[in-house]
């Protein structure tokens, strides 16, 4: 069976982001199932695809609201309104529909696509639908805008959010209804979705790329956090860490963050440390005595939690933080009370205990390749009754 994968982005073999390593976590996985995969999208400016064999490459763009020049965004508000699209898609409207047609037909015969997340799909949506699909939903991402609508700081924002929250529930209600099989991250967005039942869709647990540490570990501080916190998800739950949480910390208590920050975060505590970017995310993390996993928002799995426990490092997490992790390892306090996740990490980093990882991964991949297993077989008997 041939996919075509179409993504946003294209795999450039950095795995810089959650949504990267997801993404090679899911092609793998197809392949690993038999399928022949074919990614088409977009690349970050001056990268190149990792696999250009099996890559059909758009062109290069960079879609980053934070980054992007005040005329810039503008210009995508204004064709997000004139287009009846979402800011999100509206973006990747940088080629027209002749030429993402011309490399479709590039990419050769196919039997089905694999709509990675709502964003190209929505941005091409009629092009994408004269073969049967499976939908990939990273996140429930009208509910994600709705939060985001709900924690901006101005009108103009919190209106733009609302208007993203409506056009994707409209958007994301037809990737499910017209696709054969639905893949979430995490349980609830079955539900959330409208296909939280076993025939319509099925769960993905998630895997790093890398394999589980071993051996023993340089501390370097108490605690550390990386992500990219200009995602508004991401900045919720840092808001809530620094503003309700750290207070309740001891002053000497040290806390490493890593990451790009937006401007106004800032932490009068001490012992915080924002040190930008690293070269080795999972050195960094590793150099902490614990790791707090501190989501509040969004929809959708939380890499950093799965690499936390892939690594079997000791971690305090919020119930948020666990959406589609069905197994807890014994070094991990989930609380939601800012005072109680002080005093877990305080305790944590004052009695270390790493555990075994690689059980926690071989679970998560055997689940994982079941997931997808299931999705083929739909898909496979979909085009069995359109080509017989």
């Amino acid at each position: 069976m041939h996919l075509l994968f179409a993504t946003s982005i294209v795999p450039d073999g950095a795995l810089a982001s959650g949504y990267e390593i997801a993404n090679a976590a899911i092609i793998a996985a197809l392949r690993r199932a038999g399928a022949r995969v074919t990614v088409i999208g977009f690349i970050w400016p001056g990268k190149a695809a990792s696999d250009p064999e099996n890559t059909v490459v758009l062109g290069g763009i960079d879609v980053r609201t934070e980054s992007a020049s005040a005329l810039k965004k503008l210009t995508w508000v204004g064709k997000a309104m004139l287009s009846g699209l979402t800011f999100a898609s509206v973006k990747l409207r940088a080629v027209s529909d002749r030429d993402v047609q011309a490399a479709l037909d590039r990419a050769g015969p196919f039997d089905g696509y694999v709509l990675n997340s709502v964003q190209f799909a929505g941005a091409f949506e009629k092009l994408l639908e004269d073969r049967p699909s499976l939908f990939v939903a990273h996140n429930v991402e009208h509910l994600s805008a709705r939060e985001n609508a709900a924690a901006a700081g101005g009108l103009f924002q919190r209106l733009l959010f609302r208007r993203e929250a409506r056009l994707l529930k409209i958007v994301e209600e037809r990737l499910c209804r017209r696709a054969r099989f639905v893949f979430t991250l995490a349980e609830e967005d079955r539900a959330a979705l409208g296909v939280a039942t076993d025939n319509r869709s099925a769960v993905l647990p998630l895997v790093t790329s890398a394999p589980a540490r071993k051996g023993p570990r340089r501390i370097d501080c108490d605690a550390a956090l990386i992500g990219t916190w200009t995602w508004q998800p991401n900045r919720i739950g840092l808001d809530w860490f620094l503003g309700k949480v750290v207070p309740h910390l001891r002053p000497d208590f040290r806390i490493r963050i890593a990451g790009h920050m937006p401007s106004g975060v800032t932490s009068a505590h001490p012992g915080v440390e924002f040190v930008g970017r690293v070269p080795d995310a999972r050195a960094f993390v590793s150099g902490a005595a614990v790791i707090p996993l501190i989501s509040t928002a969004g929809s959708g799995v939380q890499l950093k939690t799965i690499e936390t426990f892939e690594l079997g490092l000791p971690s305090v997490a919020t119930g948020r933080s666990l959406r589609g992790i069905d197994h807890r390892p014994d070094n991990c306090v989930v609380t939601d009370d800012p005072a109680a996740f002080a005093r877990a990490l305080e305790a944590a980093a004052a009695d270390i205990r790493d555990v075994d990882g690689s059980a926690f991964h071989r679970r998560q991949v055997k689940a994982l390749d079941a997931a997808i297993q299931l999705g083929l077989e739909k898909l496979g008997a979909v085009r069995r009754e359109v080509f017989a």
